[in-house]
């Protein structure tokens, strides 16, 4: 049995429905049950839907939130977050005025938006959080990531724009299918780092752990485990960084994954 698996949110935990299918949970707590430590690992904050989702995995345990920039055991308010250096959070924040772009800034607990368009409210609906535009000056701590929304067929250019000290990450989610969230953090900070602080907090070799992603921003976790595994309707950078791949989120991918950890 594998003593750690660590769980991306959408297009892995949560499938075209929006919502974590019964089977997936009753999955959980078997793995749970029988000794495997359940970690989140998602783009999403460390608030709304995912605090629940985190809750529900592993009640005491740590998390990992916003694409590694937030690892938080959300019991005890321990927190080994990796913000985003000012100067760069200040360029964000102008290139955002320059472009139109809907940008997102992100502390550990709070989210400020500044343009309140269509795709900037079904968002905050996907995170299960009230939509409010404020001020990106209103945060009360510094930014700890940041986030582009703009559509999917935008994001290849958007990455491939000069970020430098900026990590660039695009994602996407079946409940938004039009959209791509293009994650950003300081460089050098991803979902890689994130489950090697975890797994050494644990006391586990990462070579004993499992990452169950989808998105190209879970490529990295998945090439630092010893057990790297892509759901069926996983993005070509996942799939080549996994040794294995199982069945379509919507089709309990997910609950063939935990099987796999609970026999290795």
């Amino acid at each position: 049995m594998l003593p750690l698996v660590f769980i991306d949110v959408d297009g892995t935990l949560v499938g075209s429905s929006g919502d974590v299918l019964p089977a997936v949970w009753d999955a959980t707590a078997r793995a749970r049950a029988a000794g495997v430590r359940l970690v989140l690992c998602s783009g999403r904050p460390g608030f709304g839907k995912a605090r629940a989702y985190a809750d529900r995995l592993d009640p005491d345990g740590w998390h990992v939130f916003q694409n590694g920039a937030s690892v938080m055991r959300p019991s005890t308010g321990e927190s080994r977050s990796r913000g985003l250096p000012p100067e760069r959070a200040a360029w964000l924040v102008a290139r955002a005025a320059e472009t139109g772009r809907v940008l997102e800034l992100y502390t550990d607990s709070e989210i400020a938006v500044e343009r309140d368009t269509d795709r900037a409210r079904r968002h905050a609906d996907l995170l299960g959080i009230p939509f409010r535009a404020r001020p990106f000056a209103s945060l009360g701590a510094p930014a700890v990531r940041a986030q582009w929304l703009v559509a999917r067929d935008e994001a290849d250019a958007v990455v491939a724009e000069p970020h430098e000290g900026l990590n660039y990450s695009p994602s996407v989610s079946p409940v938004m299918p039009d959209t791509a969230f293009v994650n950003i953090t300081a460089a050098g900070v991803d979902k890689a780092l994130a489950v090697r602080v975890v797994a050494e907090v644990y006391g586990v070799p990462v070579e004993r752990a499992m990452m169950v992603g989808d998105g190209a921003n879970d490529a990295a976790a998945l090439a630092a485990v010893g057990f790297p595994v892509a759901m069926g309707n996983a993005e070509p950078e996942a799939l080549a960084a996994a040794t294995r791949v199982v069945g379509h989120v919507d089709d309990l991918g997910l609950v063939e994954a935990l099987a796999l950890a609970m026999d290795l």
